[in-house]
């Protein structure tokens, strides 16, 4: 059936609108935004939780949520048993004006007190598909991270764990996805209260970075473009200082600073399997938990500079000093052409020229990881965009750009594939882009990390939201993994509670030990769960079956179409 653009619009809004006040318990936590009758009402909650964070002179505060770090001692807030420190600074400057497009400025060491109560700006960006885009605080001085602790005060909090090593707790650091042009830490479903509530035992952290062409915009091929050489990776360069800055203050917060896991989703999974490739970043980490993200979408030089000539031409300019008098909202208004185009460049300078080819050489062999992808990843897409007429539309173009690259035995791999797939066309194209952008490059991933001598336990989510054709679709599983069940945005409903604590706990149980693996006693189900670690012979994935988490066969579940699709990833970009 074909469902129009106009249904789906209304569909959409209608499924925001309806879960908008439900996930503001999220900020709430049992406060007035429990009992917000209206959308009006809850709006107002919202915005009561942005804020500036000022500096304390008069020592009035409370010494016990105050933490001393090199830039500042910072003073947080507790509620019920969790103490999290917002809008805290992770560089010296930041980065406005004359810093635009340049590399992010290391902290300064600094006596002064300041208050850690509201979340710092987010990334200047155009609304997506949720209300709560609008209600972001936006700048470009925007570089700032969260930290959620344990209240040691509390019963919870003196859990220790058999991780804590010298009493410092695993660190998690979440970096959030949207595409790269789009979200923050602000919002809702990246608030880790309730994770670190029900595992206390961790500290968690969530950081912010540069997003769309203010992040990763090819600049020094321009006249006067030699001032920004790092311009391309400034994304990338952002998440670097944050995890310097967690590496050298966390151990103030009770965090083993040599005990780190980053983790993240789209994006944020892009990001996680991309940092290992950073020179020197190992120190800073130990493991990734990457979902639904690998470097597939990083563009060549050649594709970063065709969409900064594309951009300036758009806007009338030709050097930077032009770009820098543009508007912000005008330059947004632009970049948000690109859309998923935008990404990480593969310079061979800061990122190797073949990801994949880096991690098969042991880039990454010395970091675990755990990572996977959902079943139906592109149905997400399909609703963003408005339904499956747009959907096809815009897919349809992009696959005749995207085959004119390949050879004539390729193409008809490619047709072969689609001709296969039962149903409408955007059914075969949402097959087919879930192989070329999620599926495809996990297997690809996974294998070279297992070639070079590495570890990668790889998993497959399967549970369905109870909305129509929505799937097991992208970001679906973040409201199990980050302990919203109340956010049903996507899921349409609560997934099983002891599911979705089962597979918290895999995740933490990763964090503490590199192995995600749940002994009868660990496990919430009560059940034993062995994730065997990805080998070149079984290729075994854990499936996450709503009531029955397992292991598999790649070959039981066929995953992957090894003939038809696998090859496709030695074109990035795609």
């Amino acid at each position: 059936m074909n469902i129009s653009r106009k249904v789906f619009g209304f569909f959409w809004a209608a499924l925001v609108a309806f879960s908008f006040a439900a996930c503001l318990c999220t900020f709430g936590h049992g406060s007035a935004a429990e009992n917000a009758k209206t959308l009006s009402e809850a709006k107002e909650v919202m915005r009561a939780q942005y804020g500036v964070n000022k500096r304390i002179t008069d020592g009035s505060y409370d010494k016990s949520l105050a933490v001393k770090c090199v830039n500042g001692t910072f003073v947080g807030k507790e509620n019920d048993g969790v103490i999290v420190y917002k809008g805290i600074p992770f560089v010296g400057r930041q980065p406005v004006g004359e810093l635009r497009w340049k590399a992010p400025v290391d902290v300064v060491p600094d006596n002064s007190v300041y208050e850690a109560y509201y979340y710092g700006k987010s990334c200047p960006q155009k609304e997506h598909f949720s209300e709560e885009a609008s209600l972001y605080v936006q700048g470009e001085d925007c570089l700032y991270l969260n930290v959620w602790k344990a209240d040691e005060k509390s019963v919870d909090g003196r859990k220790s764990g058999a991780a804590m090593r010298d009493g410092k707790k695993p660190v998690m650091v979440w970096i959030h996805g949207g595409g790269w042009f789009t979200s923050g830490t602000s919002d809702s479903t990246y608030d880790c209260h309730n994770f670190v509530k029900e595992n206390p035992d961790v500290i968690v952290v969530s950081i912010t970075y540069r997003l769309g062409f203010l992040g990763l915009l090819h600049l020094s091929h321009l006249p006067d473009g030699k001032d920004y050489p790092d311009a391309q990776n400034l994304a990338i360069m952002d998440q670097m200082m944050a995890l310097k800055w967690i590496h050298e203050n966390i151990a103030s917060f009770g965090g083993d600073p040599d005990n780190v896991t980053l983790f993240g989703e789209s994006a944020g999974g892009e990001s996680v399997t991309t940092l290992p490739l950073v020179e020197g970043s190992h120190k800073y980490f130990k493991r990734v938990i990457a979902q639904s993200g690998t470097p597939v979408l990083t563009r060549t030089v050649e594709q970063s500079i065709a969409d900064t000539n594309e951009l300036m031409d758009m806007l009338g300019c030709k050097t930077v000093a032009d770009l820098q008098k543009i508007d912000i909202k005008k330059f947004l208004d632009a970049t948000d052409h690109f859309g998923m185009r935008i990404g990480p460049e593969k310079d061979g300078k800061y990122l190797p020229l073949d990801p994949y080819e880096a991690y098969a050489n042991g880039a990454a062999k010395d970091i675990d990881i755990l990572q996977g992808c959902n079943k139906d990843e592109m149905n997400y897409f399909m609703l963003v965009v408005g339904g499956t007429e747009p959907f096809v539309e815009m897919m349809n173009k992009r696959l005749t750009k995207n085959i004119s690259q390949l050879t004539d035995g390729e193409k008809a791999l490619v047709e072969s594939f689609c001709k296969d797939v039962k149903g409408e066309r955007y059914e075969q194209l949402c097959r087919l882009y879930n192989q070329i952008w999620f599926i495809a490059p996990l297997f690809r991933l996974s294998e070279n990390q297992t070639k070079a001598g590495g570890k990668s336990y790889t998993y497959y989510f399967t549970v369905e939201s109870s909305v129509p054709m929505v799937k097991s679709t992208h970001a679906i599983e973040l409201s199990s993994v980050l302990n919203h069940p109340e956010d049903t945005r996507l899921t349409g409903r609560a997934f099983d509670e002891t599911f979705s604590k089962t597979m918290r706990r895999m995740w933490v149980q990763f964090a503490k030990t590199g192995n995600p693996s749940l002994s009868a006693d660990l496990s919430p189900d009560g059940k034993a769960h062995e994730w065997p670690l990805y080998d070149l012979k079984n290729k075994e994935v854990m499936v996450f079956d709503e009531f029955n988490i397992h292991p598999e066969k790649e070959s039981e579940r066929k995953i992957l179409d090894w003939e038809r699709t696998y090859f496709l990833t030695k074109y990035f970009c795609l």
